[in-house]
């Protein structure tokens, strides 16, 4: 299956030079027969990838994708860091929070710092369980390890940490301005580009073991971005020219920083910071879980990541990653 795969990849990364590549050429790189390059190309259309099929001049792509290279990973990293690069690339995954999380039910060493990246997802997951639209190659699938000696409880302020990370990204890559969504979702005016997920592992006052899982929206194409309930746009509306080997990087290096920051200091060094990025700032907003609801003013959060909601005068806090926040009607 692997070896499957990595033909596909091949085959991908040479139409995805933007000009026709004939079977008879893919063939003999390969060493397989154009038979076999017309399955493999059958496989990548499946997968929702817009291929032309042209008689007498080959295959090319539609579109252009952003791919990511394990090679361009490692050379980008080393150009910046010492160490070893800690990124590993897979082409197709059921879900990168979710290998991860097996690897440690498994009992495997990771260390923290190690990320998975993917260019698809067949199973991956937003939050209160919903289905994260997963073309290939359109958008970013990432997933980061962080094992964090303070406990469960201490540890449940890393999402507004992990949110301000794709800030710092963002800003410095593109310039763009997003506006931070309590508790995990970034938006670039008004629309959602990207979700993060943070499953946990561990002890309530021990070491436990962190799984930042963050989607973004790349390159959607239209036809995927059918099933998708609430305004979304993509990193591609707002910047050219976008290298989803150098996001990842930099994703990675600013991750690495926000995290150094938590345990250094919690949150009491990013309330203001991420204040200031609210989406819902002095807007009514209304709290969902479950049967309950909750009506009030948006103020930002608190030092351990509550959401603070001014009501009949009054300031409360909101605490818990399965709370459904929105404008009020």
């Amino acid at each position: 299956m692997k070896e499957q795969d990595d033909k596909k990849q091949v085959i991908l990364n040479a139409l995805n030079r933007g000009e026709f590549v004939s079977g008879q050429e893919l063939g003999e790189q390969l060493g397989i027969s154009r038979a076999a390059v017309a399955k493999h190309i059958k496989a990548l259309q499946q997968l929702g990838i817009d291929i032309f099929c042209v008689n007498g001049r080959g295959y090319k792509l539609n579109q252009s994708l952003p791919l990511i290279s394990q090679h361009k990973l490692q050379v980008l990293w080393q150009q910046t860091f010492t160490t070893v690069c800690p990124i590993e690339y897979h082409a197709i995954i059921d879900s990168t929070n979710s290998e991860l999380m097996r690897r440690l039910q498994n009992k495997e060493a990771l260390s923290s710092g190690h990320v998975l990246v993917a260019e698809m997802q067949n199973a991956g997951r937003g939050r209160r369980g919903r289905v994260w639209q997963s073309p290939f190659g359109a958008n970013l699938y990432y997933s980061y390890y962080w094992c964090f000696d303070g406990g469960m409880q201490a540890a449940m302020g890393v999402s507004i940490a992990a949110g301000l990370a794709v800030f710092d990204t963002l800003k410095a890559l593109y310039n763009l301005d997003v506006e931070l969504k309590w508790p995990n979702d970034v938006y670039l005016q008004g629309q959602k580009l990207a979700g993060i997920l943070v499953e946990l592992e561990g002890q309530i006052e021990g070491p436990c073991h962190l799984v930042i899982g963050i989607g973004m929206n790349i390159q959607m194409p239209e036809n995927a971005a059918e099933s998708i309930e609430q305004a979304w746009t993509d990193l591609n509306s707002h910047s050219a020219d976008v290298d989803k080997n150098q996001l990842v990087v930099e994703l990675t290096h600013y991750l690495a920083q926000r995290l150094t920051q938590y345990q250094r200091s919690g949150l009491s060094e990013m309330v203001t910071v991420w204040n200031t990025l609210n989406a819902f700032q002095g807007e009514l907003i209304e709290l969902t879980t479950g049967q309950r609801q909750w009506r009030g003013i948006c103020e930002g959060i608190d030092e351990l990541g509550g959401l603070l909601l001014r009501q009949d005068g009054e300031l409360k806090s909101y605490y818990g990653g399965e709370i459904s926040v929105r404008r009020s009607q």
